[in-house]
């Protein structure tokens, strides 16, 4: 027998049925609530909101589970390439080795970006934030792609997805190397899809491009930790700004945007330039830990604990071996990453910071890596986004094929009521 919720109010019982989710998650399902009762519920944040159901993602916090497609970050992370897991994420299954490869010749016959959008970046003055540069560069490509996008042929949606795939990435290297002064690069169609996303980024134009297989294992490791993370800010963006039946490009600008915030996408960002802060003030790390400890101190230790995961983020986990392999296989002398290094030994050895579950994030490895890799920190928010990318499509992808209304959620007024209007001269 189905589970019902009942609510009682003034005098009057409503039911409501009850949802159990695959990984037993139970929701009540209020979409009646408002015809039925006149009621709305108000949950700011939607902390306690579910905005729809999905396939796609599942992610237990207490239990420090993250599943993409139901596959483990960690089994994913260690068997898989970010391209496989794209595939998976959008198309949900693992693609076999020709599919695997029919996807990646598709991306590659996308890649070209019209010379115009040149111009376009041209535009911006070197100072300008790389996000605020790659949401414009993004929604631009409506502009030299004006049709929308047909969902109910398969086809149709397929090219669309592969041709931001395969352009994507030259938008993040072309922004890259603006912000460095370089040449605009198109990458080689004979590398690998992350190997090409290295070579666009960081070849010189005096050097002939020599592979590091380390560097470019921990960056496909990353953008596969960062492909999706379930209802989060900007996908819940890309969803809503979706549901209008906006196109593809447009809603994934709008997930940029959103993405770009501290809160969010800029975490990782945050981290690096609160250890600029703690290397300009002396680089004490001890004293730092103090002031995160102290309530009454207005420092905030960036990087650590997450507002979802209540133990150890998986991901970190995963990602604090690659840190480890690309700090020692550079051998780089940098003060910030000793600085980043003493921090992580005594959070997790102090009581404090263990008792709370206060450990470092992915946020705080993914800065680290970033920075040893010759990224600057504008971009670390950048490099999430092409992280972002696959389940951002996924996510869209799946709620234009279930045809979900529009968003539109309500509110609770609670400003003035009717007046009467005043002249200018007798106000």
């Amino acid at each position: 027998m189905a589970k019902t919720a009942t609510l009682n109010f003034d005098g009057n019982t409503y039911e409501f049925p009850v949802i159990k989710g695959t990984e037993n998650e139970l929701a009540i399902d209020i979409k009646t609530l408002r015809s039925s009762s006149g009621i709305v519920t108000i949950d700011p944040g939607f902390k306690n909101t579910g905005s729809c159901e999905s396939a796609i993602t599942f992610l237990d916090g207490e239990k420090g589970i993250l599943r993409y497609r139901g596959y483990s970050i960690e089994e994913l992370a260690e068997k898989a390439d970010f391209l496989e897991v794209a595939y998976l994420l959008i198309f949900g299954e693992l693609p076999n080795q020709e599919q695997l490869t029919s996807f990646h010749n598709d991306i590659k016959e996308e890649s070209q970006v019209d010379e115009e959008m040149k111009k376009i970046l041209d535009g911006f003055p070197k100072s300008a934030h790389p996000m605020g540069v790659l949401s414009s560069l993004t929604s631009a490509l409506v502009a030299f792609n004006p049709t929308s996008v047909d969902v109910s042929s398969e086809k149709a949606m397929y090219h669309s997805i592969v041709r931001i795939l395969a352009k994507f990435p030259v938008l993040v290297a072309w922004t890259l190397r603006k912000k460095k002064g370089l040449p605009l690069d198109y990458g080689d169609d004979t590398l690998g899809y992350v190997e090409n996303i290295h070579k666009m980024m960081f070849k010189k134009p005096n050097q002939e491009y020599k592979k590091d297989t380390i560097a470019i294992d921990a960056l496909d490791k990353l953008l596969i930790l960062h492909a999706d993370h379930e209802q989060n800010c900007s996908t819940s963006t890309v969803r809503i700004v979706g549901s209008s039946h906006a196109g593809l490009f447009a809603s994934l600008s709008a997930g940029i945007s959103a993405l770009w915030g501290p809160l969010h996408g800029g975490a990782n960002q945050a981290v690096l330039e609160m250890l600029e802060a703690i290397e300009a003030d002396g680089g004490d790390t001890k004293k730092y830990m103090a002031k995160a400890k102290d309530k009454e101190d207005p420092f905030r230790l960036m990087g650590f604990g997450h507002r979802v995961y209540k133990n150890f983020d998986p991901r970190a986990k995963i990602i604090k071996k690659s840190a480890d392999e690309v700090l020692g296989s550079l051998g780089i002398e940098d003060p910030i990453l000793d600085i980043a290094k003493g921090l992580e030994k005594e959070a997790l050895e102090d009581e404090y910071f263990v008792k709370r579950k206060l450990y470092p994030n992915v946020d705080f490895y993914s800065g680290i890596i970033y920075r040893a890799l010759g990224i600057p920190t504008e971009m670390f928010t950048v490099m999430f986004a092409l992280g972002r990318l696959p389940g951002w499509i996924a996510q869209w992808r799946e709620m234009r094929l279930k045809g979900e209304p529009i968003g539109r959620p309500r509110q609770v007024y609670i400003g003035e009521n009717l007046r009467s209007f005043v002249e200018v001269d007798k106000r």
